[in-house]
């Protein structure tokens, strides 16, 4: 049984898209928590950055490119943005399929360990 997020890049799933290439979907959040909440994925599923290859690292590069084209296109570049890979079970991580949060649209507060 493939994962929900791999569903959605097959289109058995339907999905609020934002961009998609070769490698990458990016999708409005079903529960946005800012205005802009947008989730970016590889096409291929790993089930964190701790299941990538070395050798297949340039994905993440490759993420944070589109990451960089939907805030410049979204127009949220200026004002900034907060970028989220949660990472295993301890991590906060609830899909077994890397994504990365784009969240943007209000000021968004520090974390604790920021503020020290």
């Amino acid at each position: 049984m493939s994962c929900i997020f791999c569903k959605i890049v097959n289109g058995e799933i339907p999905s609020s898209k934002v961009y998609e290439d070769d490698k990458v979907l990016a999708f409005n959040d079903i529960n946005p928590v800012t205005p802009y909440h947008i989730l970016v994925i590889p096409k291929k599923h790993y089930d964190s950055i701790i299941d990538i290859p070395e050798k297949e690292m340039e994905i993440i590069a490759h993420i944070h490119n589109v990451i960089n084209k939907i805030a410049n296109k979204e127009g949220f570049d200026k004002k900034g943005f907060r970028i989220i890979n949660n990472c295993g079970e301890d991590g906060g991580q609830e899909v077994k399929h890397i994504h990365y949060h784009i969240l943007a649209g209000k000021k968004l507060p520090l974390y604790e360990a920021e503020k020290k």
